[in-house]
């Protein structure tokens, strides 16, 4: 037994020993065939500095320009409904007409205490015009008697008249005076009388302007313009003044806004850039792709970013305004928005062709080398345009990157390399063609922009929109 199992190890350290002597005679034949195989021919592109728009692409929400929850503003039954639902109304427009009879009743009453308290006015004025006609008379009457009492003072001390007689007078005197100052207190009475009949006018008029507006609420009316959507009530349902659930909803959408979400880390990483001069200021200029995937005919432009990140989400929200004359956008409806972010110093357009990600995310390119040899290049990337990928590190003048056919070959390999054509791959526009700027010309003029004439406010500070797949070329545009 011993003896079988050692001849049965040394027939399986024989076989080992054969097995890796073949091994290595197919490796040395496959480097020797390799050695025998001419070289791969690959496409190659120098490398060309040029001044990129960066443009992102984000999702965006559909918000209406203003919005109008209709409430009715007194307590009634709806009589009739005056608009088409789902229909466009103008400002000023009658929605609703509630029952009024209540209303109408209390402004007749209001309107006959207005005319009451009137009469009581002129009352009182032809009661004051009396007492003062009476003033005047009783005035008369104790200047007299004022007068007569002086007269008969002096007879009195020269006994022409009796004592007796001299009194009377003086009480004539008193009375006539009594009946003059009663008569200026009616005066001042009716005066009083007056200003309280006037009063009592004003009050009556506040309330007859109070039940007149109540007639009025009657009829509820459109306070903006805008598209209307279906009625919360019917004819015949009893509402309730500011009563929780609107009558109907009013949404103005011309023109319309549209909201973005941008990360508060993208937006200080891009500010960064800009302070540093790696990146020029965005543009203000916003472009919609429909759900459809069609692009929106008219740009938009951004109005405001909110001086505050939403501590939920991290985010900055960006609100740009768009014309919708044709009522294509609706709110709450989602979007596509492409925002030019800024303008890139010293990038490197290549096709997609050209780079390769390593296991860890790392984007490498092909470099072929003054020997012919290939070379591993780990470049920076900072998105796509126009299907080209933006190199922003890792890249030097007079490089010669390999853009078709390193696919299958190894670092150390020499090549023949031949001049990129881009007219061979469709998918990737010509380096050169399309909006972007050579370098020396970065302070010339505004880059321009996907499917427009020119970048505005090419050195402005504009806010920034999220970098959107950072990685992949499917989200830009073509």
């Amino acid at each position: 037994m011993k003896r079988s199992h050692l001849y049965l190890a040394i027939s399986l350290a024989v076989s080992g020993l054969f097995i890796a002597g073949c091994n290595s005679k197919q490796d040395e034949a496959d480097a020797a065939a390799q050695q025998q195989m001419p070289p791969a021919t690959v496409d190659v592109m120098p490398v060309q500095f040029q001044t990129v728009p960066i443009i992102k692409e984000f999702s965006g929400r559909i918000v209406a320009y203003e919005v109008a929850d209709i409430r009715p503003q007194i307590t009634g039954v709806i009589d009739e409904i005056l608009y088409r639902e789902g229909g466009m109304v103008e400002k000023g427009q009658p929605l609703y007409r509630l029952s009024g009879e209540n209303y109408e009743s209390s402004q007749a009453a209001n309107q006959a205490a207005v005319q009451q308290a009137l009469a009581n006015v002129e009352t009182a004025k032809a009661s004051y015009n009396n007492s003062v006609a009476n003033i005047e008379s009783r005035k008369a009457e104790f200047e007299q008697a004022i007068a007569d009492m002086e007269r008969m003072r002096p007879l009195v001390s020269e006994q022409a008249i009796s004592e007796r007689q001299y009194q009377q007078t003086e009480t004539r005197a008193k009375t006539a005076k009594a009946a003059y100052e009663s008569a200026i207190a009616s005066a001042q009475q009716a005066q009083a009388n007056i200003a309280s009949a006037e009063a009592a006018v004003a009050t009556a008029q506040a309330q007859l302007s109070g039940s007149q507006l109540s007639v009025d609420r009657t009829t509820v009316i459109a306070p903006i313009s805008g598209v209307t959507e279906r009625s919360g009530l019917t004819v015949g349902a009893l509402v309730n003044a500011n009563q929780a659930q609107p009558l109907v909803t009013i949404s103005k959408i011309s023109p319309i806004y549209v909201d973005i979400s941008q990360s508060s880390a993208d937006l200080l990483r891009l500010k960064h850039q800009q302070m540093q001069g790696e990146l020029q200021g965005g543009s203000a200029r916003v472009e919609l792709i429909l759900e459809d995937g069609t692009p929106y005919a008219e740009p938009g432009q951004l109005l405001l970013a909110e001086a505050k990140v939403d501590q939920d989400s991290g985010a900055v929200t960006l609100r740009a305004i768009f014309n919708n004359e044709q009522y294509m956008l609706l709110p709450g409806m989602y979007v596509k928005a492409r925002l030019l972010q800024g303008l890139i110093n010293n990038a490197v357009l290549l096709p997609q062709s050209a780079l390769k990600r390593t296991p860890r995310g790392e984007a490498q390119v092909y470099i072929v080398d003054n020997e012919d040899k290939l070379q591993v290049r780990t470049v920076t990337t900072e998105g796509t345009y126009q299907g080209n990928w933006i190199v922003s590190d890792g890249l030097h003048s007079g490089d010669r990157v390999v853009i078709v056919g390193g696919a299958n070959l190894q670092p150390e390999q020499k090549v023949i390399t031949k001049a990129y054509q881009p007219e061979s791959n469709p998918a990737a526009p010509a380096q050169g063609q399309g909006p972007v700027a050579p370098q020396n010309q970065s302070n010339q003029g505004p880059v321009a922009a996907p499917n427009t004439n020119a970048v505005q406010e090419q050195n402005r500070q504009g806010p920034v929109a999220p970098e959107v797949n950072n990685n992949s070329a499917a989200t830009d545009a073509n």
